[in-house]
């Protein structure tokens, strides 16, 4: 009987064992991403290393933004991304570039100290001097409630791209009907149109102030729209200009160090 019970303890710990050594395969070598630390950059490259003909609008850089002044933790005006996002944004740059467009660049990975930057701006109702140019239909108050402004962004996951398209025989941006970073429906890819069969209704009932846009205007957006979902990015539902690498390789860590040219 002492064998018995001997001999069903080993099993036991056999069996406690194994679990340890498979839960610290999953958090260590076995999953690399539970082992990146927030201020490591290493798995990052420079955007335009990667897709050469894209064109940067930091609009964080500069003060042409909803905020007004350069954003916290944006140090140089370059975009950075995981090497995965990179890789197939350089695929999505090699298809529209076939149709007579080059991919223009407003945001990319963005540091948890930006986000935080929108957090205390929003914060402050008082500042509301871009107001007429980003959210004229809004109080500021309601930025937090619907969810305009948020503590945590996937931008800071580093595989999320904000973009549209620059038409190369007009040397323009495509008219997409609505400026990046517009808090409102018209920036949503369902305005006026259906996203996912291309059509465009011309459905403007959720615009407060029965602002609309074009049957190419939507068109344009949807070239946009094509190109990304074909190339392994996925849709935000309120913004036509947002999207993020379906496969993201760490969507669980908020990466922290600065927006800045990458050392080699």
């Amino acid at each position: 009987m002492k064998h018995k019970n001997l001999w069903l303890l080993a099993a036991i710990l056999a069996v406690f064992c194994y679990a340890c050594v498979m839960r610290c395969n999953e958090n260590g070598k076995d999953n690399p991403a539970a082992l990146v630390q927030p201020d490591d950059d290493s798995r990052f490259v420079t955007l335009t290393d990667a897709v050469p003909d894209a064109i940067l609008e930091i609009r964080y850089y500069g003060t042409y933004n909803f905020v007004g002044n350069r954003v916290d933790g944006y140090e140089q005006p370059v975009a950075l991304l995981t090497k995965e996002a990179a890789k197939a944004l350089r695929a999505v740059s090699d298809d529209v570039k076939k149709q007579g467009y080059r991919l223009k660049i407003y945001d990319a990975y963005r540091p948890q100290k930006g986000v935080d930057h929108f957090v205390r701006w929003a914060a402050d109702t008082s500042d509301t001097k871009m107001k007429p140019y980003f959210y004229p239909d809004l109080d500021k108050s309601v930025l937090f409630e619907q969810e305009y402004i948020m503590a945590k962004s996937g931008h800071s996951r580093g595989s999320t791209v904000d973009l549209t398209l620059f038409d190369m025989a007009t040397e323009k941006e495509l008219d997409m009907g609505g400026t990046f970073d517009w808090f409102g429906p018209e920036s949503h890819p369902d305005f006026c149109g259906n996203p996912e069969t291309g059509e465009y209704t011309g459905d403007n009932h959720k615009s407060p102030d029965g602002r609309s846009i074009t049957a190419e205007q939507f068109k344009n957006r949807m070239i946009l729209r094509r190109a990304m979902l074909a190339h392994g990015f996925k849709p935000l539902d309120t913004e036509w200009w947002h999207f993020t690498l379906r496969n993201e390789p760490y969507p669980d860590t908020y990466f922290t160090f600065p927006v800045k040219q990458l050392s080699d």
